[in-house]
């Protein structure tokens, strides 16, 4: 595979999960001779939800609840074809999304 590259995005809402599973993927690209770049932190996006207490009366009493989506972006630079079945067999966690794009 020359000149190629793989860009994998990680998506989670815990923090530890994601850079657990990131350090993984780098020991396993690079164990296999492959040139990883990353993983690079990008923002996280914060939700905020505000939501009445009272069915009925009391407008002032509202409890407010956030959920933290954490990203990383990691590029795996001229991946050999032992990389890219390790990283096909590699079991992540059930709380990460994996994005994979091949360049």
């Amino acid at each position: 595979m020359a000149n190629q590259n793989i860009r994998i995005r990680l998506k989670a809402f815990d923090h530890r999960l994601i850079d657990r599973s990131a350090s993984e993927i780098v020991e396993t690209a690079k164990r296999t001779g492959a040139r990883v770049k990353g993983p690079i932190p990008l923002p996280t996006r914060k939700e905020r939800f505000t939501i009445l207490v009272s069915p009925h009366v009391n407008k002032d009493a509202r409890d407010q609840y956030e959920i933290r989506t954490h990203k990383r972006l990691m590029d795996i630079v001229d991946p050999t074809d032992k990389t890219v079945d390790a990283l096909m067999k590699l079991d992540l966690a059930a709380g990460v999304d994996v994005q994979i794009k091949l360049n």
